[in-house]
């Protein structure tokens, strides 16, 4: 179930509890800090309930629960008529062990388009209350929309590790400042730049040793300084093959502070929800056949976006400086004075052969590994096709898919022999990942029946065939009968 993240306001807002034992103490705990004003409609109450009640932090009506109860328009005030209407209680908590009853509730409520939870029912619910990390007045939520609750709290209690007290005091500050932070600031990409120096800095720490005045002091100082002036700057970064479980932390980071993210057309959907989700994106990718954007309109918008003072992600897919025209965009952005930094991503032959199964090197069977890309005939006439193939040696093929037949029949004509492995691997890392294996003279064959498309690597040696055997990720490899196996190393 996909469900819309919600933080609600429900201070003095009339909120209803139907069940007065532990459970729904729990949950009246949370309304209460919330500021709410509970009624609790049970026959007894559980003792801390009752001092609540008996100290009016909670209104206790002693009755078992009526439908009308839902028809009230405050709490104690004049009723509805008939229940067509929307009542006067914002949310509705059912805790009762009744299923029966707790059916007809959650039924009622949704008739009066009234939020309701069936604590532990949430095919019931019509909203979820998550597992939460407090650092008031900064909230972190996890839900697992009523799938797996232990999950989420085993998550909770994770981040309750990872995130310190000083979180807190120090969004209470950035609340207090926050007016004169945006006139000191007026532009976003400056307000951002302000928060993330004051938010790592000196005011934390303070604030993590307990003390708040210091941190205050140091607040009001950074608030009243001088705004340094704004410079653009380009993120070569790596996004790796598609596991977006691949990108490295740097990277995230580059990605969360962009102001403008450049990428390409194989970047996919899973890296690029990890961006801030304010960040101006533009899809720049290549296309052989289709819609593309050139090189030089890639330049000039990294360029245009850099002098406005932004900071700009150039995201490619794999890693930028292999078979990714990293240089040249970093050749241009000197040239025109741009900073710049580098974020390596693990490129696709690494990832791809990891995901397969197939070690690039074997100490019995590869010693070396060529990186090679086949993307058209120029690159095809260009290559050592004597050094390529030699035995002894890993092949990792980039953008290779088209030129499968003219790749077999230049490597036997240079002595490969025509039982050699392969593993040509599309959409490497991904839930859609396949592999097809067999020996180089099937190889174009084997690839057109099982119609293999872009973005596709291939692997061609002897380590290829451990494609059949080492296999962990996705369904096993399909293809031809097997190659020639290897024997283990000593």
């Amino acid at each position: 179930m996909s469900l819309y993240p919600l933080f609600a306001d429900l201070r003095q807002r009339a909120v209803l509890v139907v069940g007065g034992g532990a459970v729904a103490a729990r949950k009246i705990d949370g309304l209460l800090r919330a500021g709410a004003a509970v009624t609790v409609v049970a026959p007894a109450l559980e003792p801390t309930l009752a001092a609540l009640a008996a100290h009016a932090r909670i209104r206790h009506v002693a009755a078992r629960y009526a439908d009308e109860w839902l028809d009230e328009v405050s709490p104690g005030g004049e009723k509805s008529n008939g229940g067509d209407e929307p009542s006067g209680y914002w949310l509705v908590i059912v805790a009762t062990s009744d299923g029966a009853l707790n059916r007809r509730i959650a039924a009622a409520a949704q008739r009066r388009r009234v939020f309701v939870n069936v604590v532990d029912d949430g095919t019931l619910s019509s909203f979820h209350v998550p597992a939460v990390v407090d650092r008031a007045p900064l909230q972190v939520a996890i839900s697992s929309g009523g799938a797996a609750p232990m999950l989420a709290r085993l998550l909770r209690e994770r981040l309750e590790t990872m995130l310190d007290d000083a979180l807190g005091p120090l969004a209470a500050l950035a609340a207090r400042f926050r007016a004169r932070i945006r006139a000191r600031h007026p532009e976003p990409a400056a307000r951002r730049r302000f928060y993330s120096s004051l938010f790592g800095g000196a005011v934390a720490d303070l604030l993590r040793k307990h003390q708040p005045a210091l941190a205050e002091a140091a607040f009001e100082a950074a608030v009243q300084a001088p705004a340094a002036p704004i410079a653009g700057s380009v993120a070569l970064v790596g996004a790796g093959p598609g596991d977006p479980g691949l990108l490295t932390l740097k990277a995230l980071r580059a990605l969360n502070e962009a102001d403008v993210i450049l990428h390409d057309r194989l970047v996919g959907p899973g890296v690029l929800a990890l961006a801030r989700r304010d960040a101006t994106m533009i899809e720049v990718g290549k296309t052989g056949g289709a819609h593309s954007t050139a090189q030089e309109r890639i330049h000039a918008l990294l360029l245009e976006h850099a002098r406005a003072g932004r900071r700009v992600v150039r995201l490619k897919g794999g890693d930028p400086f292999v078979f990714g025209r990293g240089g040249e965009e970093l050749e241009f952005l000197r040239a025109h004075g741009i900073g710049y930094e580098v974020v390596p991503g693990i490129t696709a032959a690494l990832a791809c052969a990891a995901y397969a199964g197939v070690p690039l090197t074997h100490r019995a069977h590869a010693q070396s590994v060529r990186f090679v890309t086949a993307h058209c005939r120029d690159s095809l006439d260009m290559l050592d096709w004597r050094a390529l193939a030699q035995e002894r040696q890993t092949l990792a093929v980039y953008m290779g898919v088209a030129g499968l037949e003219t790749l077999r029949e230049r490597l036997l004509a240079h002595g490969r022999a025509a039982a050699t492995p392969f593993a040509l691997v599309e959409n490497g890392s991904t839930e859609t990942q396949r592999v097809i294996a067999g020996t180089l003279n099937q190889l174009p064959e084997l690839a057109n029946a099982h119609r293999v498309r872009t973005p596709a690597l291939l692997i061609l040696g002897e380590v290829a065939a451990l494609a059949r055997t080492l296999h962990w990720y996705g369904t096993p490899p399909l293809g031809g009968a097997p190659g020639p196996s290897l024997r283990h190393a000593a």
